[in-house]
């Protein structure tokens, strides 16, 4: 069946981002066989540090300032066709907890009648805290009932609500676990912080991996054609690398395993990712910020190609 030739208007209205992401063209329609960005700034849930609330347009405005041709992947921003949409409305609701559910009710609004996989549209959402990814994993593990999620984070988000918050960032794999059917799967990586109860649960349920070489080769086995979601919190690179993040823990990773993954996941079927975590008021050398543009500019590179 054809790709729909028409784009298809969005039902929500939405903020427009301080800039579009560089060399993204700014547009209030889906486009079928297109990645789109979204930012969902919000940082209600955050228990140390706040400030992720700015790091959707901490990250396009500095995106200008980067190179658009990535000598990792041999591939360059300017070749390809890819869209802001802007960003989610919190609402005007002093209580936090409203305006995530708000800003999730028009994420829903938007894309609950959406076929991403016949349109071949893929989505890259800018956060925000990790709470912010519910929405977006959910939509797609309702889309992809064989979906793998892979989890790159300094902390394992397993437990059953934190602080008052069901839906804290602390829980997000918890709840994203809730919708798993039976033909999802989830690969941990990066994890170096938790409860005791959490690293047992993983541990039972074989989703974390101890080491960089036995998580790639997890990535590497994954059939081609499976799809594969990434959830990506920026505290998964260790602090002396990018320090502007809400809670970070030493002991992360670097640039160049993020690369090692690219590789791989460009001869996969990558159909979406959320990049998260990002406060770019928390460094004010703005290292943190030029770090995580690169990261999202690999990532747009590889959902461009990967799945073709």
């Amino acid at each position: 069946m054809p790709l729909t030739p028409l784009t298809v208007p969005l039902p929500v209205p939405l903020n427009d981002p301080s800039r579009p992401f560089f060399g993204a063209e700014h547009s209030t329609d889906l486009h079928p066989g297109h990645t789109h960005i979204l930012g969902f700034g919000f940082d209600g849930t955050a228990c140390f540090r706040k400030g992720t609330r700015e790091g959707p347009d901490g990250l396009r405005a500095v995106s200008e300032d980067i190179e658009s041709y990535s000598p990792y992947l041999d591939a360059d921003l300017e070749d390809q066709s890819f869209y802001d949409l802007g960003n989610l409305r919190l609402g005007f609701d002093d209580d936090e907890e409203k305006q995530w559910h708000h800003a999730v009710h028009d994420f829903n609004a938007i894309f609950d009648s959406v076929d991403l996989a016949q349109e071949k549209i893929k989505l890259l959402t800018l956060g925000g805290e990790h709470s912010i990814s519910y929405a977006p994993i959910v939509k797609y593990l309702r889309q992809y009932p064989d979906m793998v999620l892979l989890h790159l984070d300094a902390h394992a988000d397993l437990r059953d609500g934190f602080l008052g918050y069901h839906y804290s960032h602390a829980s997000i794999i918890r709840r994203s676990v809730d919708h798993f059917g039976p033909g999802h799967e989830l690969i941990q990586y990066g994890i170096r912080s938790g409860t005791r109860d959490e690293y047992q649960w993983m541990k039972e349920h074989k989703t974390i991996r101890s080491s960089r070489k036995d998580f790639l080769d997890s990535v590497e086995t994954i059939a081609k054609d499976r799809p594969v979601y990434l959830t990506l919190d920026l505290d998964y690179f260790d602090p002396s690398f990018l320090p502007g993040t809400g809670t970070p823990e030493p002991g992360g990773e670097d640039f160049h395993s993020f690369v090692s993954l690219m590789k791989l996941l460009r001869q996969k079927n990558l159909v979406g990712a959320d990049v998260v975590e990002l406060s770019p008021q928390i460094d004010p050398t703005g290292n943190s910020d030029v770090f995580a543009a690169k990261i999202v500019r690999e990532l747009l590179l590889v959902l461009q190609q990967s799945g073709a």
